[in-house]
């Protein structure tokens, strides 16, 4: 059964899974506030759609330390402002005992001073780096940071011999933050970054921006983005005669990108996790019976295909009832302690090994460089 705990039209949506209103005091509360709808809805949609689902199964099975789980979860429309709202709301009215969402790095980090002021295990989905670094005591995030993104796309630019890169990238705060952490590293990998070019939000047409890297001598091309913006980098890409090799962000991780760039998509690359190849993994693959798992689940419940977004918040979630059985308990400060001691969590992302100043827990190698071929995804040679 669903119960709305709020009705805001547009703007917000609680959900809650019980099991009957007798038991609802006693209800785990798991949090969530997700961009459901707006601009980041391909992140938000399938987020909330997965925690829904899962939290439906654990019901279904009994529950976590013999009670039942409730999910409580607003719709922040990608709007920091609401997310803020919304994150005070569940800590101090709806009294949840962890969060589990954020979906873009705007909403999280609105929250995360609440989260610390509070006490309140906070777990993001969110990709970029300032959400764990420095590492804050309550927080934490599932996705790979967009510096390890920059980190594996120069691995793969510099396997590939190609020493001249042109960034373009959008106005959002993964943007901007994705932008900066490859400046920082591209000596490592011997890249000199040759051209700098931003496109706006709302911008429809980047060929002024790519006209100017088609003459900066670029070997490669890196759009630092998500949304819609990367799909018309992509098109335009090849509009304007471009045919160098263009790689993309994981916040592109999804069919959806495909869909929108068409055609033009082919041959993209980008970082992204197992989850969108399960179905090539090697059958040793210690991540494979958890994607496909999740993506069975999933595409068989929703009759869409899976992204890597949705599977951000399955390990989300099931990192914090992880942590909640491993402390035998929901007291906050024992989850949180049990959350930064994990090891060997494997989930859709990678596998986990967190500690005191890593509340991410992934390596490079819970990168997969994925390439579009023939319309999918598929593993980079």
């Amino acid at each position: 059964m669903r119960a709305a705990a709020v009705r805001l039209p547009a703007t917000a949506l609680a959900l809650a899974t019980l099991a009957g209103g007798a038991q609802a005091q006693e209800a785990i509360r798991i949090g969530a506030f997700l961009s459901v709808t707006g601009p980041a809805a391909f992140l938000g949609d399938p987020e909330l759609k997965t925690l829904e689902m899962y939290v439906e199964r654990i019901n279904a099975e009994g529950g976590i330390l013999g009670r039942k789980v409730q999910l409580v979860s607003y719709d922040d429309a990608g709007d920091a402002e609401k997310a803020r709202t919304f994150a005070k709301r569940l800590i101090e009215q709806d009294k949840v005992d962890v969060i589990v969402g954020g979906s873009t790095t705007g909403t999280t980090m609105a929250a995360v001073p609440l989260a610390e002021q509070s006490g309140t295990p906070f777990i993001s989905l969110a990709g970029a780096v300032p959400i764990v670094e420095p590492p804050k005591k309550w927080v934490f995030k599932t996705p790979h940071t967009d510096r390890m993104a920059c980190e594996k796309i120069f691995a793969d630019t510099q396997s590939r011999k190609l020493t001249k890169v042109a960034l373009i990238s959008g106005s959002g705060g993964f943007d901007k933050s994705m932008r900066g952490e490859c400046v920082k590293v591209a000596s490592k990998y011997g890249v000199e970054l040759v051209a700098d070019e931003t496109y706006g939000a709302n911008d429809t047409d980047m060929t002024a921006q790519l006209t100017k890297i088609k003459g900066s001598g670029a070997q490669a091309v890196l759009n630092a983005g998500f949304g819609q913006g990367p799909a018309i980098v992509t098109r335009n890409y090849r509009q304007v005669g471009l045919t160098l090799p263009l790689y993309q962000s994981h916040g592109v991780a999804s069919r959806e990108f495909i869909k929108l760039a068409g055609a033009a998509a082919e041959g993209v690359r980008l970082p992204a996790a197992a989850l969108l190849v399960s179905d090539i993994l090697p059958g040793n693959d210690p991540q494979k019976p958890v994607v496909s798992s999740y993506r069975k689940n999933y595409e068989d419940r929703f009759k869409s295909e899976v992204s890597a977004f949705g599977g951000h918040a399955y390990d989300g979630l099931m990192l914090a009832i992880g942590a909640m059985k491993t402390a035998h308990s929901t007291d906050k400060g024992k989850v949180r302690d049990a959350l930064e001691a994990t090891r060997g969590y494997v989930g859709t992302g990678g596998v986990v090994n967190m500690s005191a100043n890593d509340h991410m827990g992934l390596d490079l190698t819970a990168f997969r460089m994925l390439e579009v071929k023939d319309g999918k995804w598929s593993l980079a040679r």
